[in-house]
């Protein structure tokens, strides 16, 4: 959606909101354990299931059953919290499924119009790649050459005229008075080809090109260099309100404040080991010249 894959992307909002809810699914059945005075182990020995089971179930790590929560309920005799509590798995469950009903509409819809609303409402953007360039500085074949594949991968409509368009009318937002823009790419992402080697020349050349707006401040980590961090993956910080990450089966918010600090954090780390200006530059055009 940001960057390179959208494998298995549900809308951001509700993988949060899904996450959240099932940490605080499994908070009250702890506090209903807890309330019938039962440790982890009993209450395991009781429904017929590990302890560690219990303990993931609780700290929000696996989602419970229907079959779990009457069980679960009816050994601690709070029969009358099981209809709220089946509602609200009901819910989490929803929100993991809605990418089916998205990705039936094809890779646009995936992209999601709400993404853009985002990209309106945020004032400065701190942007970490380790492998892609980032979706706002992609030219349209680079976009097309990496989209192709996932259409084809996760088996949807073939729509990427559409998709393409959409992700080339998001990157008018660079333009927009008010914004800045905080880059830090891997040396890698130069050297990772979507597509021909005309593809990724002009990839390059729009870099160059981008570096140059007053409002993009762009680094790049050379390959071989100290540094005291290493970013395991991609992940966009929109404002100080909100992070986004892909991994290879979803797509992640971060809306906790101690973990926003901690992504900052690691931003700061990053940018402190990228090169700027000419340096950057030289990277670039080293990796045309090859």
């Amino acid at each position: 959606m940001y960057g390179s894959c959208p494998l298995l992307i549900v809308t951001t909002d509700r993988t949060s909101s899904a996450k959240q809810a099932r940490e605080a699914l499994g908070s009250r059945l702890r506090n209903i354990r807890k309330g019938a005075s039962l440790t982890a182990r009993a209450l395991a020995s009781a429904t017929g299931q590990h302890f560690t089971r219990v303990s993931k179930i609780e700290n929000g790590v696996q989602t419970p059953t229907e079959r779990d929560i009457h069980t679960w309920c009816q050994v601690c005799r709070a029969e009358s919290e099981i209809t709220e509590l089946t509602a609200t798995l009901r819910t989490i469950e929803s929100a993991y499924v809605e990418f089916r009903r998205q990705s039936r509409a094809g890779m646009k819809q995936v992209l999601g119009a709400h993404t853009l609303a985002r990209y309106k409402s945020t004032d400065v953007f701190r942007i970490y790649e380790h492998n892609v360039i980032p979706g706002l500085f992609q030219t349209a074949e680079y976009t097309a050459a990496m989209l192709s594949f996932w259409i084809k991968f996760l088996g949807l409509p073939n729509d990427l005229d559409d998709a393409v368009a959409t992700r080339m009318e998001r990157q008018r937002i660079l333009y927009r008075g008010g914004k800045r823009f905080v880059v830090v790419l891997e040396e890698q992402a130069l050297n990772t080809w979507f597509g021909t080697a005309e593809i990724q020349a002009g990839q390059l050349d729009r870099l160059l090109a981008v570096m140059s707006l007053p409002n993009v401040s762009f680094g790049i980590i050379p390959m071989r260099v100290e540094r005291p961090a290493v970013g395991s993956a991609g992940f966009w910080v929109f404002d100080d309100t909100l992070v986004a990450l892909e991994t290879p089966t979803a797509s992640i918010e971060v809306t906790r404040p101690n973990e926003l600090a901690l992504y900052a954090r690691m931003f700061e780390a990053l940018k402190s080991s990228a090169v700027y200006g000419s340096s950057a530059r030289k990277l670039i055009t080293d990796a045309l010249d090859s």
